[in-house]
This record gives structure tokens, C-alpha cells and sequence, in this order.
């Protein structure tokens, strides 16, 4: 059959198939391989754009973090002119206040280096630390000596740095008793005085959060995220057993072939397949995380299988094909039955449509058919299309613009495009509404961080004047937290009886209230405060209380707070402040929490105020003491006189007890009748040692029946009371028998009382043996006598 012998519509049907057929199965091949092409190249370039953006991120976390430390670091350096124990304290406060105020820190630590500290130290290292941690859920403070020895390689590397550093990842136990370890790493800030080095600050964070971040990218099916260290090691990775290795260890051959960790140590941006790892080729692609003012930018990097990106090409030319296929099936059987009637409007619709294919959207494209048929249907169906296209064109242009209150009409329920943009706008709203409620948290966290050193700078002022300090803290306090006028209540207890609150300071009060300077405890709302110990907050106020008065009238403020002023549950005042606004909440808290601070400030100007006044007394005691040091000097002459006296009669008393201890034998004992002296004449005639009498007592060796010791009892009590005693005693030595004559006599002290007792033993051997002598020679002549009586 030749096409010439066919009928027109055969022609049109024969033309229309071969011609449609061949277009359309070309440009479906075509389309088909570019867009394969196109898969791979849009593909690599989203992971390259989403690695940039999360680098991105992660970089913004570090350096939020990053201010926090280097805040904190200048901070400490406009503080360094003050004592170590005022500024101590006060930034263990604003440490403290800092850390509640960030709960992803782990812990936040300040270095100091002794030599700095102790102008005699003189090692290159040593030094101690204020320490802030979390640990189970609460906040711990510890002191710390550390590198007495040496300095760590981890510090002694941040210190040698000489400048803002990120450890490299390590890991360590959150929790005591904890069987895992949770990997972190630690931001520093190095402090320099005079170009000398001389601490550091220094924030222990952990990377659990950025390791959850990672695992959740997957830009494609079957990709993976992962974050590198500046030495190349693994700090976050899905595949958790490879964190802390080295990404040379895991792709040693690319290592070798591209210098991975010389790029990652530059900070470049780099990419390359390779199929190494996984045994099927992988795209891989870096971007650069600056962190701070370091030179150790880490790296985050994404992995995508290319067999995926290629598979879902494949898939889209194959579906394109059965499409196209079934295309001309049906063009061929409309063709066939509808040749006459309908190829004018399909070669104007198939002119549109290709229009359309281009991407061309414009309301002119409308197609004006009024067959009545389907193919009117078909136009109006390609009209509300062209409207429908236009419209999210349209809608589209303005969400670009940032217009995200664009309305947009779906064309039935079954619009999915219509439905996809519209949740893509409802996603925008939501991500652009948290953007702007991150800003304002780190507006109000600034601005209570900005607040906190810049009122640890008020409070360092003005230490020996109360009435200064306290206008200084209340002015800038009433313009910080936008209040319209404030005042400072002093407790005064100078007079346990007449204890009061005293206004030390006041701003833009008027005259009635600038007079009221005398408050008492639980008169009014400042009395109430300072009775309560709790802040009072007031949005309504009574009329009578207080009005905030200007050169224009006066008016009834909005808002009123009161707020005591502790310190280790003591309470030394209250600041009031009133607004026409309400007080936000973190304003409340920042007012709270300075508080604190300056109830210890105030404590401490007390006690220089106090100690100031006793140094002023001390110097009139001092006065009177040289005076009277005078009056004792002249004392001390007459002493001296007396002393001269007594020494005399001194010497004379011991020249008596020489010649006692020479003519008789002494022995002293104490009121328990303990020898505690003895002369050298009993010594000689006991033939004894002395340390072998001293301490002994005076019944050693000596056996008493009842009635014996009863009267031997009675005897020291005697003497205990004052009275003298004599006795005779007969002694033996070496067979030798002596009797002594003994006198005890009380020894009195200044007030009268006895204090020991003095023993005087004089030899009467020979008059004893004198007077047994002439008894025997008697006995004996009674004894003859009786004999010549008998004899008679």
C-alpha cells in the first residue's frame, strides 16, 4: 500500500503517528538521559550545598559557645587589679548564673597559673582551677590543684596555642558509675597580662547533639553525614564504633591518593568518589566548620551512593518510556477515530502543550474551543491548568520574596502541587518563627550576660562609700531594665532596738516619696519584702502608693517590683522599681539574680565601713595606751625598787636556808605528801639518790595498823590546815642507828592558803644514845639494888 493512494485522514492519521511517534520517542530518550545526567549533577550539587549549610550550623553551635568562654575570658581581665578574694566569689556567681542559664554545658572551668598568682613560684607550670560541673542532674563547684608536676598534653597544648583552641575529641563519664563514656570536646580561651600568659577559661561540651544531628542527614536514600575533627578524627558518624578513629584508618587508600587529612587541616572544601569503603562507589564531599578565632577548622562531610542517584535516573526513563508509549497508543486511537474533526485543535493544543513543556506560563495560552465535546472539556481542563500554574507561579514569586502570607486556591482536593506548596509555606512560617524566637533567646541571653559583667563592674566600684554605691547600682539598674524610677532600702541595725530600712539611694522619685526614707520591718510592701523574703510583683497598684511625676503631670506606673537583697539566707535590704510598662519575665529573673551580688557587695562595704570606724578607735586606744604605758613605765622604776628590795631579802633568805641545809636536813613535800626536795646533808646521811627520793611518797615502806593509819591521817591533816608538827624518829644505815628530831611546818602562799610542807631534821643520836645510856646504867642499879635487898 502507498501512502499517495491514502485518504487524507488515513494521511493525517499515518503522518501524525510516524511523525508523533518519532518526536516524542526522541525527546523522551533525550529528556530521558539528560535528566539522568541532570539527577547526578543536581544531586552532587544539593550534597555539596546541604554539607555547606550543616557545616554551617555546626559552626554557629561552636561559636555561641565559643562567645560565651571568650566573654568570660575578658571579663576576668578588666577584673585583674582586683584581690584574688573579692573577685573570687563574684565570678563564682556569675559562673554559676551562666551555667544555669546554658544546660548543654557539661563544664565550665577558669586555669590559673600560679606564677601569676604567687609572685614567689617560680616553675614554669602549677596552678589551680574554679570548677563548675554537672553531674546528676545538679551543679557542683569543686577547687583544684593541677601540672604540680607538669603541665598535660591536652592544657599544655591549649596554653602553648597562644590563642582561641577546640580540643580534639575525648571521652569521659557524665555520670558517676557509669559503664559508657559520652564523647566531648573542650573550647578554650587563654588570658594573657602584660604579653605574659596567664590562665585560661575553658567550656567542656558535650557532642552528643551534634552526633543526633548528623545521624538525621540523609539528602538522598542511602546517603550518610559525618563530622571530622582537625587531626581527621571521627566526632560524629551513624555508625558510632568508628567515632574517635581516624578517617585515614577507615579510607587509608584515599588518604593516600587525595591527602585527606592535609585538606581537612587547611580548612578546604574538596570532594571525590571512591568505592573503597563500602565496596560500590560513593561521592563524597567536604566543607570547612571555622570554629572561633582557632586555626583547627573541623570538617563536616557527606557520603552518597551513586548507584541510588543512577537507579532513580534509570527508573524515570523507564517510567518515561512506558508513558510515552502508552502517549501514542492513545493518540493513535484518537487520531484514528478523530483525525477530521479534531487536528485543528490538537495542533493548536499540541503547540500550547509544547509551550508549556517549555516551562512558558502566561494567561494568553488559554484555549478558546466551543465544540460542545471533549475536546472543549479538554480546553477548559487545559485553561483551569494554565490558571492553576499561574497562580502558583505567582504564589511561588511571592514566597521568594519572603511574603509568606500569600494565599493560594488549591484546584480541588486532589491538588497535590497545590498541596505541596502550601505545606512548604505552612514549613516556612514554622522555621521562620523559630528562627525569630532563637534570635530573641539569644537577644535576652546577651543582654542578662552583658548585664551580669556590667553590674560585677558597678559593684567593684565604690567599696568604702555606701551612699555612692547605692545610687550607682539603683540609677543603672532603673535604666537597664527600662524601669522609670527606682530605690534602695539599707537595713540599718545599728540600734538592736531601733531597727529600720534606710533609703541609700533613689532615681526619679518624687518629693513625697524621696522623704519617706525611714521603713520599718512590715510597714508597707518594702517592709512586707523584707519580712517575706520574696519578691513582690504588682501590675495593679494602689493609687495612693506611688505616681511617676515628669515636667508634663504625673501618672500611675504599670508595673511594681520589689526585690530583697540575700545572701546566706541574710537579708540586707530591697530595691523597688517602678514602670509604665510591664516587667518581662527574664527581666524579673535578671533582677533576682543580681540581687545576690549585690547583697554581697553591700555586705562588704559594711564591713569596711565598720572596720574603718574600730581602725579610728583603735587609734584612740593607741593614744591612751602610750599614755598609759607612761604611767606604767614609772610603775615598772618603783618595781624595779622593790625588785631591788626583795633580791636583798632574797639573798639573805637563801644565806639562812644554806646554813639550815648545812646544820640540819630538809626535805619538802607537796599536800599529797610527795617528796618533791630534798637537802644534800639527808642525801649524804641516807647515803641515797636523789631521783631515787624524789616523787616518792612519805609512807612508802612503812606497814600501819588501822588505829596507825588513822592517826597517821590525822597527822597530814593537821598540816594540811596550818598546824606545825613535831616528832622523833630513829633511823638505821648501813646498822648504824641516828634519831632525828622532826618539825613539819605549813608553807603558806600569797592568799593564806597552805602550798606544801617543810621538814626539819636535826641529829639527837647522841643525846638519845645519852639519855638510853644513863636509863640502862639505872635499870642496872635497880637492879644491884634489888639483888643486896634480896641478899639482906
Amino acid at each position: 500500500m502507498k501512502i499517495k493512494n491514502l485518504r487524507i485522514g488515513q494521511k493525517l492519521q499515518f503522518y501524525v503517528l510516524v511523525i508523533t511517534g518519532v518526536v516524542f520517542l526522541v525527546s523522551i530518550g533525550y529528556i530521558s538521559i539528560q535528566n539522568r545526567d541532570r539527577a547526578l549533577r543536581d544531586t552532587t550539587m544539593l550534597v555539596n550545598s546541604q554539607a555547606a549549610t550543616y557545616a554551617e550550623d555546626v559552626s554557629n553551635s561552636f561559636n555561641e559557645d565559643m562567645a560565651v568562654v571568650r566573654t568570660l575570658s575578658q571579663a576576668f581581665q578588666i577584673h585583674l587589679d582586683m584581690p584574688l578574694e573579692e573577685w573570687k566569689p563574684l565570678f563564682v556567681d556569675i559562673y554559676r548564673q551562666v551555667f544555669e542559664s546554658n544546660p548543654d554545658f557539661y563544664a565550665l572551668w577558669d586555669s590559673w597559673e600560679y606564677s601569676h598568682i604567687d609572685p614567689e613560684w617560680d616553675l614554669p607550670h602549677g596552678r589551680f582551677l574554679n570548677y563548675h560541673f554537672r553531674e546528676n542532674g545538679e551543679i557542683g563547684f569543686q577547687e583544684l590543684e593541677r601540672s604540680l608536676d607538669g603541665d598535660p598534653p591536652l592544657y599544655g597544648a591549649a596554653k602553648a596555642a597562644g590563642r582561641e583552641k577546640i580540643w580534639e575529641p575525648y571521652p569521659d563519664q557524665l555520670e558517676v558509675g557509669a559503664t559508657a563514656s559520652t564523647l566531648m570536646t573542650t573550647l578554650t580561651v587563654p588570658m594573657y597580662h602584660n604579653n605574659n600568659y596567664i590562665g585560661l577559661v575553658g567550656l567542656d561540651i558535650t557532642l552528643a547533639r551534634l552526633q543526633e544531628m548528623v545521624s538525621q542527614i540523609q539528602p538522598v536514600e542511602g546517603a550518610y553525614a559525618f563530622l571530622l575533627s582537625n587531626q581527621g578524627l571521627y566526632a560524629a558518624h551513624p555508625e558510632t564504633h568508628l567515632l574517635e578513629e581516624s578517617i585515614a584508618d577507615n579510607l587509608w587508600q584515599d588518604e593516600q591518593e587525595h591527602g585527606l587529612l592535609e585538606k581537612i587541616k587547611n580548612g578546604e572544601t574538596f570532594s571525590f568518589t571512591s568505592s573503597h569503603e563500602k565496596e560500590e562507589d560513593f561521592y563524597y564531599t567536604f566543607s570547612p566548620v571555622t570554629i572561633g578565632e582557632t586555626q583547627t577548622p573541623w570538617s563536616m562531610g557527606i557520603a552518597v551512593p551513586l548507584n541510588n542517584i543512577q537507579q532513580e535516573a534509570m527508573n524515570h526513563f523507564f517510567i518515561t518510556i512506558m508513558i510515552g508509549l502508552l502517549g501514542l497508543v492513545v493518540i493513535g486511537s484518537v487520531v484514528w477515530w478523530l483525525s477530521k474533526t479534531i487536528s485543528n485543535p490538537i495542533n493548536h493544543i499540541t503547540a500550547l502543550m509544547k509551550r508549556l513543556a517549555k516551562g512558558e506560563i502566561d494567561k494568553s495560552m488559554n484555549l478558546d474551543i466551543r465544540t460542545g465535546d471533549e475536546l472543549q472539556q479538554m480546553a477548559e481542563a487545559f485553561n483551569t491548568s494554565i490558571e492553576g500554574l499561574d497562580e502558583k507561579t505567582r504564589f511561588a514569586i511571592e514566597i521568594g520574596k519572603g511574603n509568606l502570607d500569600t494565599d493560594l486556591h488549591l484546584l480541588s482536593e486532589q491538588d497535590a502541587l497545590g498541596k505541596s506548596l502550601q505545606q512548604m509555606q505552612t514549613d516556612l512560617k514554622k522555621a521562620k518563627e523559630e528562627e525569630k524566637q532563637r534570635q530573641e533567646e539569644n537577644s535576652i541571653r546577651r543582654w542578662a550576660t552583658e548585664g551580669y559583667a556590667r553590674f560585677s563592674e558597678i559593684l567593684r566600684n565604690n567599696n568604702d562609700d555606701m551612699d555612692a554605691l547605692a545610687f550607682d547600682i539603683i540609677q543603672n539598674l532603673v535604666k537597664y531594665v527600662d524601669a522609670n524610677q527606682g530605690g534602695i532600702f539599707i537595713i540599718n541595725d545599728e540600734d538592736p532596738k531601733d531597727v529600720f530600712l534606710e533609703m541609700k539611694g533613689c532615681y526619679a522619685y518624687d518629693r513625697k516619696k524621696f522623704m519617706e526614707k525611714k521603713i520599718y520591718p512590715g510597714e508597707g510592701l518594702v517592709g512586707t519584702c523584707y519580712l517575706e523574703r520574696k519578691t513582690i510583683y504588682m501590675t495593679k497598684i494602689p493609687q495612693s502608693y506611688i505616681r511617676i511625676t515628669s515636667g508634663l503631670g504625673d501618672e500611675n506606673p504599670g508595673s511594681l517590683i520589689i526585690v530583697p537583697l540575700i545572701l546566706n539566707d541574710e537579708i540586707y535590704g530591697v530595691i523597688e522599681l517602678a514602670s509604665f510598662n510591664e516587667f518581662a519575665p527574664y527581666q524579673v529573673e535578671f533582677m533576682e539574680k543580681i540581687s545576690e551580688s549585690v547583697a554581697s557587695t553591700i555586705s562588704s562595704v559594711q564591713v569596711n565601713l565598720r572596720t574603718a570606724i574600730l581602725l579610728e578607735k583603735s587609734q584612740q586606744q593607741a593614744e591612751e595606751m602610750q599614755a598609759q604605758e607612761e604611767e606604767m613605765r614609772q610603775n615598772m622604776e618603783e618595781l624595779h625598787a622593790t625588785q631591788e628590795e626583795m633580791g636583798r631579802k632574797s639573798t639573805e633568805m637563801e644565806g639562812i636556808l644554806n646554813a639550815l641545809d648545812a646544820s640540819s636536813y630538809v626535805i619538802e613535800y607537796d599536800l599529797d605528801a610527795t617528796v618533791i626536795n630534798i637537802s644534800d646533808s639527808y642525801i649524804n646521811l641516807l647515803k641515797i639518790n636523789r631521783d631515787d627520793v624524789i616523787g616518792t611518797h612519805h609512807s612508802d615502806k612503812m606497814d600501819f595498823s588501822h588505829e596507825q593509819q588513822s592517826e597517821y591521817e590525822r597527822f597530814w591533816d593537821d598540816l594540811k590546815k596550818g598546824k606545825t608538827k613535831f616528832q622523833e624518829v630513829k633511823v638505821v644505815v648501813d646498822g648504824k642507828v641516828f634519831w632525828l628530831a622532826e618539825t613539819y611546818t605549813p608553807i603558806f602562799d600569797q592568799n593564806g592558803k597552805v602550798s606544801k610542807i617543810f621538814k626539819i631534821a636535826n641529829n639527837i643520836t647522841d643525846s638519845k644514845l645519852s639519855v638510853e645510856k644513863l636509863a640502862e646504867e639505872n635499870e642496872e642499879l635497880k637492879k644491884k639494888i634489888n639483888d643486896l635487898e634480896q641478899k639482906k
